[in-house]
């Protein structure tokens, strides 16, 4: 699925639901708000298909400090308001150099990232995505622009 075209269109769809996390099982210790799933429940369907996006705008990024995953929160514009979906690439051996280069990429732009630092970036910053979709529950997370409980997770973030 290539959503270059419309971001809004796959994840801004507030009637559906993401998370991802582990191979192939849902990682949540909730079920989910919208379909009652169990916390066990393999991955079905959307989930399974993975995720291409060409160029999007990265406006916020932390290190969830429960489970050290690199979050970021993507949008289809530059526009400090529009709505956002959570990207998150895990702490797993599998995912390291993909988390270097998000970091070093972050620290070229005078960004730090770590546990201790991060959130809103100065100005947002173009990236391409590569993940699969999850199914999250409902709960606080990011910031008042997330838009949609679907997440993008695990995802290999490029930051142009």
């Amino acid at each position: 699925m290539d959503t270059n075209s419309n971001l809004g269109r796959h994840f801004l769809d507030t009637n559906c639901a993401l998370r991802a996390s582990g191979p192939g099982k849902r990682a949540t210790t909730m079920q989910s708000s919208n379909q009652g799933l169990p916390i066990d429940q393999p991955r079905s369907g959307r989930e399974l298909q993975l995720v291409h996006i060409a160029h999007a705008f990265l406006k916020n990024a932390s290190v969830n400090p429960r489970d050290c995953d690199i979050h970021l929160e993507i949008s289809e514009t530059a526009d400090k308001t529009a709505p956002r979906v959570v990207l998150e690439t895990p702490v797993d051996s599998e995912y390291c150099s993909a988390r270097q280069n998000i970091q070093g990429k972050l620290k070229q732009h005078g960004f730090r990232l770590d546990v201790e630092h991060g959130g809103e970036l100065f100005s947002p910053l173009g990236v391409s995505v590569l993940g699969l979709p999850f199914e999250d529950f409902e709960h606080a997370r990011g910031s008042p622009q997330v838009a949609t409980l679907w997440e993008i997770h695990p995802a290999i973030v490029n930051i142009l």
